[in-house]
Parts: structure tokens; C-alpha cells; sequence
């Protein structure tokens, strides 16, 4: 059997088994009394971007990353304004842990720039201790300049480069 044959078999069998995961999924008894098709959780897709308690949502709803200016690591407005979701999100969604990412862009030396994403990283993790998010559960780890986004000499590529970013897991600490 060839690699495609089996994998179009795996794939069918993994979207029966999906199709088969709800078992009340045609009964609409309760659709007009807060059953299925009704309330403020209808059409919400477990783990997906319109799941409140997912990883998706957090990423593309609350927002995972704040940007910093150059040579700083001082939260901007906007900045503090995602965090306080973010806090919000970690405080309501207590199964999961964050490792904060720090960034800068490619300008300036490498240790330079690893300093300087330490220290992004940790007023993210200082600001999200004030908010009441435990310590135990927030990592920091700096990339400086070697995980760029955005690649090329403009001041556009550089602002989305010096960032931090909050990656959440389930369970114990990310790496």
C-alpha cells in the first residue's frame, strides 16, 4: 500500500471517528430552552479560535504579543492594554502555563540584544505578577535577534521585531 493510500485511509478514518464524537449532535429538543442550537456557547468549537478557554482564542483574541520601541523594554499603553487581557485570560484559565518570549530586532550586537529581551520578557512577567497571575506559572526566556518575524532593513520589519511574546500551554511549563 503506498504512503498515499494510507494516508487517505488514516484521514478518513480520523473524520469518522470525529463525526461520531457527539452523539446528541441532531437532537434539537433543547434548541429553543438553552440546548444546543441556542445560547451563548452555540457554534463554539472546542480548541478553536472561538473557544474562549483555547490557545487559539487567547493567540488571536486577547493578542499574544506586546511591541516594544527601540532600546526600550517599558510597556506602551497599548501594550499594558493587552496584557491586562492576557492576565484576565490566565486568571480565568488556570489549567495553563506561559513562557514569555523577549525579542528585539536585528540591530545592535547579539548579547546586546539577548539583554534586551530579557528584560522585555520580564516586565511582561512582572506585569502579569501584579495582575495576580501566580509566578509558578510564567517562564521567561530571551531569543534577542535570533527569531526575527519580520526580515529585512526598515523600520517597519525592525517595530515588529521587538516584541514579546506570551506562548501558553496546558500543563506544566513551555520550552
Amino acid at each position: 500500500m503506498s504512503i498515499l493510500n494510507r494516508a487517505a485511509i488514516l484521514l478518513i478514518a480520523a473524520l469518522a471517528l470525529s463525526a461520531c464524537s457527539n452523539k446528541d449532535r441532531f437532537d434539537n429538543a433543547g434548541a429553543g430552552a438553552g440546548g444546543a442550537g441556542s445560547g451563548a456557547g452555540a457554534g463554539v468549537v472546542p480548541g478553536s479560535a472561538n473557544d474562549p478557554a483555547s490557545p487559539a482564542y487567547f493567540q488571536q483574541a486577547v493578542g499574544d504579543r506586546v511591541l516594544f520601541l527601540v532600546d526600550q523594554s517599558t510597556l506602551t499603553d497599548e501594550g499594558r492594554a493587552t496584557l491586562d487581557g492576557q492576565a484576565q485570560w490566565l486568571l480565568t484559565n488556570t489549567d495553563y502555563q506561559a513562557t514569555i518570549e523577549g525579542h528585539a530586532d536585528e540591530q545592535g550586537t547579539r548579547e546586546y540584544n539577548l539583554a534586551l529581551g530579557a528584560r522585555r520578557a520580564n516586565t511582561v512577567r512582572e506585569y502579569l505578577l501584579s495582575k495576580g497571575v501566580a509566578g509558578t506559572r510564567l517562564k521567561t526566556v530571551s531569543y534577542g535577534k535570533e527569531r526575527p518575524i519580520e526580515i529585512c532593513s526598515e523600520e517597519a520589519c525592525y517595530a515588529k521585531n521587538r516584541r514579546a511574546v506570551t506562548v501558553i500551554a496546558a500543563g506544566g511549563l513551555t520550552s
